[in-house]
């Protein structure tokens, strides 16, 4: 079980999975967000701040809710529909003791979308 949270602690999680694997995207909003992005079943993680705590942010197709924090600006995960039901795309920036470097790492072309 891994914590996670954004800049001041107003949006905090719990993640029940083990991040091996991570996506960093080219896209405009991903670039500009410094995004490292790994995406579970949405039960896996668990906020433990009130949901009113988040602001949300949609573009391009409107497939995920990318949630951030309004008061730092923070954007820990998004939520969506993945092909095998509801998920999470967690910004592993946002959560403790990620050690990037074990973290196998792919490049997505998302300006192609």
């Amino acid at each position: 079980m891994r914590q996670g949270s954004c800049h001041c602690g107003k949006i905090a999680f719990t993640l029940a999975a083990e991040p091996t694997e991570a996506i960093e995207c080219n896209c405009s909003h991903c670039s500009r967000k410094g995004y490292l992005l790994a995406f579970f079943p949405h039960d896996t993680l668990v906020l433990t701040t009130p949901r009113e705590n988040l602001a949300t942010y949609t573009f391009n197709r409107h497939v995920l809710q990318h949630h951030f924090c309004p008061a730092c600006g923070c954007a820990p995960f998004a939520e969506g529909q993945g092909p095998k039901g509801p998920m999470v795309a967690v910004n592993l920036r946002c959560v403790e003791g990620i050690d990037r470097g074990a973290l196998t790492v792919k490049q997505v072309d998302g300006k192609s979308f």
